[in-house]
Formats: C-alpha cells, structure tokens, sequence
C-alpha cells in the first residue's frame, strides 16, 4: 500500500510539471506583436510589383539625367559625374497630437498618406513623457513615410505639377527652407491638395512636413538643384 501511494504521488508531481511546461508554452505563443500599424489595406500598394524592371522610366528622372545632370555640371565645373548632386530620399510626416483624445483621426490619416505615397505608412510614436501636453512614452502621435527610387521620383513629379498648383493662393515656396547642407523641408498645411485624398474620410484635415534630402553639399547647389527640376521657388 506504501509503495502504491509513492508511485500514486509521484505520478501527480510528473503530471503536474508537465502541465506547468505546457502553460509556460502558451504564454510564449500568446506574445503580443509588433504593432505595424492599422489594418489598411492599400490597393495601389497591394498591386505595385516589388521589382519594377521593364517599366517606363519615371519622367522626373529621365530629365534630370537627360538636362538637369550636365547644366549641374556645367553651372558648377563638377570634374567628376559623382559630385553632381541628385535627390537620395523624400520623407513624409504627419504630427497629430489630437490623436492621444480621438485615435480615429491618426487612423484616417494613415490611409489618407498611404494613399498619397503608394506606400504603407509606419506609426510614430512618443520618445519619452511629457507632462505638460499629458503625453507618455511609447503613444501613437503620428505616421511617417520615406521615399526613394522610383515612388520617389513619381511623388516628387505629381507633387509639383499637380499638389502644388491646387494650393489656395499659391505664389511660390520659400527659399528658406534649407538646412546649410543642401537639404530643403517645406509645411503642407491641408492634404486636400494631393487629388488622392477624400475629404468625406477625413472629420479632420491636417497637415505634413515633407523633407527632401540631397545629396548636395551646400544650400546654393540644393536650390540649383530643386530649381532645374522644376520645384516653383517665390521670387523675391
């Protein structure tokens, strides 16, 4: 009977362990993901082929290799075609600070850039606390996206063929936006510009920050740059 109970007892102290093993497993696999933002699915993202060989050559690039590279050349006696400067990425910013009251409006923003850009948005978040805006580290604040290659070529053409023109008023982009490295930032005050937009979607307009970093070593070369490629600089 001694032993019986022995063996009776040490099946129970197996069987619990084994049942411990198996929860410690669960909750390995009930790990929270990495949040990649909201579940939009974009069409023009979803459609776009990764690799894009055997397409037309997007018309911005093709003139600034054809006209904009050799008057670079020429206007700054560049000895090499290396030291010609070219645009290296555009990155696009929406700020929403109404977000951490009404999560809807950061939502509504992320399919209205991801729609602009064809390219899904990636959710920014805060850095650290700040009391005084009741802001804490880790909150969703905004979305972001950087473009290069072709989808940079093609937004920088419709941006200011066809976004720029549809601005009310518009005379022109200041010239002051440069960073003394040649790179240029510039403010989008509504989004309705962009003809991808629709206002019935959004409950709020807002704006964007869009950054255009070339590879350009000083202002003058940046402006001479942007300027050959068509970007409408105010005349003073």
């Amino acid at each position: 009977m001694a032993e019986n109970k022995k063996a009776g007892g040490g099946g129970k102290a197996k069987s619990g362990g084994g049942g411990g093993g198996g929860g410690a497993a669960g909750g390995g696999a009930q790990k929270k993901k990495k949040d990649a933002g909201f579940a939009f699915k974009f069409k023009n993202v979803m459609d776009a082929p990764n690799e894009r060989a055997g397409q037309e050559k997007p018309r911005m690039l093709a003139r600034y290799e054809e006209k904009v590279r050799p008057t670079l050349a020429k206007e700054f006696g560049y000895g090499n075609n290396m030291q010609i400067p070219k645009i290296e990425k555009i990155t696009l910013n929406i700020g929403l600070g109404e977000a951490l009251k009404v999560p809807k409006l950061l939502e509504q923003a992320f399919e209205a850039l991801g729609n602009i850009t064809g390219q899904r948005p990636v959710v920014t978040r805060a850095r650290k606390s700040i009391a005084t805006f009741k802001l804490r580290e880790g909150q969703k604040i905004g979305c972001m996206v950087t473009l290069r290659g072709s989808r940079m070529w093609e937004f920088f053409d419709r941006f200011i063929t066809v976004a720029l023109p549809r601005t009310r008023d518009f005379r022109g982009i200041s010239k002051k936006g440069f960073d003394g490295r040649g790179n240029y930032t510039l403010g989008v005050k509504e989004l309705l510009i962009f003809p991808e937009v629709d206002i019935d979607k959004l409950e709020k307009v807002p704006g964007m920050n869009i950054s255009i970093q070339t590879s350009a070593k000083s202002d003058d070369e940046g402006r001479a740059l942007l300027s050959h490629l068509g970007m409408p600089f105010r005349q003073a």
